[in-house]
């Protein structure tokens, strides 16, 4: 039995250190959680500030965003990319303090880094100062420890964080450190709630390996590597950008999309979507209108309800809603990025003033049932109200407490008749229920 606890014990504690790691996985990967978008919704000016950081591969990934991204209004790449000397740099932590400093001055929404051309083959060395053997696991620790921290520095800035991972290399034993070294870039943009972009399998030959040769954006095959198996050409360089224009033009689209939903955004923000109509006077007959706005008739009250509830105060006027249709005029962004002017038409049709009495809680409405909430495709929730039972259907259950809704909503386990197939009692009980009792055939008078 000591060697069962023993064990017991122990799985315990590794379950323990799971849910840890996952819990403290959330948090940090929600810190940057902007409303659904990865972008901000409400860039200054309606510009997208996009900053690149890394080594000699961001100056030549700069090159490929800037022939992306070139015509797109929706965009300002700044033309220098902000140098990282890399991960194993010396004085790593100094380095990184000053780093900060420059992106707390740098004006960026977004944020593409890629670093680590020479880290593949630099020693580093630990805490204690002792110098740790290139590529082993006290290196990928001490390697682990630099990377995150790092990526906190740009924290600060709430910024989108595109991190770009290192390419294959024409080296076998640099290449599989470079994996070793993508593992940990993966594992600490997840963790921090940067978006990693994989450099690695897109320039990879058919049958995974290296190879300077590749097709291009228009598929030709070309010349993609430098001769020195690490750099990249020009059209490397574009379709190195390619990769992360794919996970950058998807986000803009749902920032743009994000952006024109209703009330999403303070008022100076609703404005400039909508400057026309930033101010709509409602209708004579809207419930919302003021008392001043109506004509001037003495407010009638009214008595208790049936119900038990307070009397209300309204006006004779607040009668039947008529039909008030509107347009609005929204400022978006095509799929070319330039900006377009779109009229719409809200459609309100004429409303009963019970209706309307009901909505603006000016009579009771009594018992409203029960909310039944779920999730369906798309990230949307559905919630539907179900009213209990009336007089008339007093021995029905309601629906909330239906066996279906209990067992496949709930997950509640039912609790089983005597003498049905889920019933395991022992010794078993005869079953009592009126469907197990002959039925009674004689004449009654």
């Amino acid at each position: 039995m000591s060697a069962f606890w023993r064990h017991l014990r122990s799985w315990l504690a590794a379950i323990a250190a799971v849910f840890a790691v996952v819990l403290a996985s959330s948090a940090w990967a929600g810190d940057d959680d902007q409303g659904g978008t990865f972008l901000t919704v409400f860039p200054d000016n309606d510009v997208y500030q996009v900053s690149v950081f890394g080594d000699d591969f961001a100056q030549g990934l700069l090159g490929g965003l800037v022939g992306a991204f070139g015509a797109d209004v929706r965009l300002n790449i700044q033309r220098q990319a902000i140098p990282i000397a890399g991960v194993a740099m010396p004085d790593f932590d100094g380095k990184v303090a000053a780093l900060e400093k420059t992106i707390g001055a740098q004006p960026f929404n977004i944020a593409v880094v890629m670093v680590g051309q020479d880290d593949r083959f630099m020693s580093l060395r630990g805490v204690d100062g002792k110098r740790l053997p290139l590529g082993s696991e006290a290196w990928i620790i001490e390697y682990t420890r630099r990377v995150d921290r790092l990526m906190r520095a740009f924290k600060s800035k709430s910024a989108a964080v595109y991190w770009v991972g290192l390419p294959n290399l024409a080296r076998t034993d640099a290449n599989e450190l470079a994996q070793r070294m993508n593992d940990v870039i993966r594992e600490r943009a997840y963790l921090n709630g940067y978006k990693y972009i994989d450099a690695y399998q897109g320039f990879t030959d058919e049958n995974g390996g290296y190879s300077a040769y590749g097709p291009d954006l228009d598929g030709a095959i070309r010349l993609l590597r430098l001769r020195d198996g690490v750099n990249f050409t020009d059209a490397g360089n574009s379709k190195l950008a390619h990769f992360v224009e794919k996970e950058l033009r998807p986000d803009l689209l749902q920032a743009k999309a994000n952006r024109n939903i209703p009330l999403l955004g303070a008022e100076a923000e609703q404005a400039k979507i909508n400057p026309d109509n930033a101010v709509k006077t409602p209708a004579p007959s809207s419930p919302v209108v003021r008392p001043t706005q109506q004509a001037s008739k003495t407010p009638v009250v009214r008595g208790p309800a049936l119900d038990g509830s307070p009397p209300s105060t309204t006006n004779d006027s607040a009668g039947d809603q008529k039909a008030d249709d509107g347009r609005i005029t929204l400022k978006i962004v095509g799929s070319n990025g330039r900006e377009e002017m779109q009229t719409i038409q809200i459609v309100r049709p004429a409303i009963p003033a019970s209706v309307v009495a009901l909505m603006a809680r000016r009579e009771s409405s009594g018992q409203r049932g029960d909310l039944l909430v779920d999730q369906i495709a798309g990230g949307l929730t559905l919630m539907s109200s179900i009213s209990p039972s009336g007089n008339n259907d007093r021995g029905r259950l309601s629906p909330t407490q239906a066996p279906y809704f209990r067992l496949l909503v709930k997950g509640e386990r039912l609790q089983p008749k005597a003498g049905r197939a889920d019933d395991v009692t022992w010794p078993p009980k005869p079953d009592t229920t009126s469907e197990a009792k002959p039925s009674d055939l004689s004449p009654r008078g």
